[in-house]
């Protein structure tokens, strides 16, 4: 018997969400019907039900994959590692707590298509948070855009779909998916952002708390803005092809080869 191998990849870190990826699951397969598509949910180091539910939500659905942390590790980390396991050509990210609505991804997949994007950055346009999270989050994406110049008005949005070749080849670092349209661009990359829903988190809490967001949200901004500003392309280079001559032929010495590029 044979499979069809994903066209899409679905990566959801997962850290005490037993509440809500039930829901989100099926959203997603509601979401993609007619695609061929996995999902990779990372369990990073829950306490609650997660890993229990992932395993009997597993048994009826062939294209869940479940990744396991014995310990947190991030959710950087947990998106980097499914990226790894990915099998599909194309990467969709939704956060775990079900305030990305999958249902966005359809029309997100077929923009980065046809415009040959390697990212599409969500933007959630009526966020369902705090006032408290609502002013930290404008704060912060104002400073972001103003020293990074990413063109991204959410970057903290979770629904994004990405190319999984332009994502592997970017610097890996702790909380990277915060910053993955100015790491993009300063990859050489096409990348645009699109309007998306947003709901109210249905259980549990954040496991991020303001303060805490703040603090390392900007010792990883200078970071950034130090290796994007650091970031120069290489000049195309141009490829000569030496032909053999008599004169070569009778002096021993071979032409050098042509260039070549290294693949990263």
């Amino acid at each position: 018997m044979t499979t069809t191998p994903p066209d899409v990849s679905v990566l959801i870190p997962a850290k005490n969400e037993s509440g809500n990826l039930a829901a989100l699951l099926d959203a997603v397969e509601q979401a993609l019907a007619g695609h061929a598509f996995e999902v990779i949910v990372v369990d990073d180091g829950s306490t609650d039900d997660t890993w229990p539910m992932l395993m009997r939500y597993q048994a009826d659905h062939a294209w869940l994959r479940p990744l396991h942390h014995a310990r947190s590790a991030g959710q950087s980390t947990s998106v980097w590692q499914a990226a790894w396991a990915a099998k599909g050509t194309w990467l969709a990210t939704l956060d775990g707590d079900g305030q990305n609505d999958p249902a966005d991804l359809p029309a997100m997949l077929d923009i980065i298509k046809a415009r040959s994007l390697a990212l599409l950055a969500g933007h959630r346009t009526h966020r369902q948070d705090d006032q408290i999270k609502l002013l930290s989050s404008r704060i912060a994406n104002a400073v972001r855009s103003w020293l990074l110049k990413d063109e991204t008005p959410d970057t903290g949005c979770g629904i994004k779909v990405m190319q999984r070749d332009a994502f592997l080849r970017l610097p890996y670092f702790n909380h990277m998916h915060r910053f993955l349209p100015a790491l993009m661009r300063a990859q050489g990359h096409d990348i645009d952002s699109h309007p998306v829903r947003h709901h109210p988190r249905g259980a549990g809490a954040s496991n991020y708390g303001t303060l805490d967001r703040l603090r390392a949200g900007l010792l990883d901004l200078l970071g950034v803005a130090w290796l994007v500003h650091r970031s120069r392309l290489p000049a195309p280079l141009e490829q000569h092809v030496h032909q053999r001559t008599e004169s070569t032929a009778e002096s021993g010495h071979q032409p050098p080869p042509p260039h070549t590029r290294v693949p990263s």
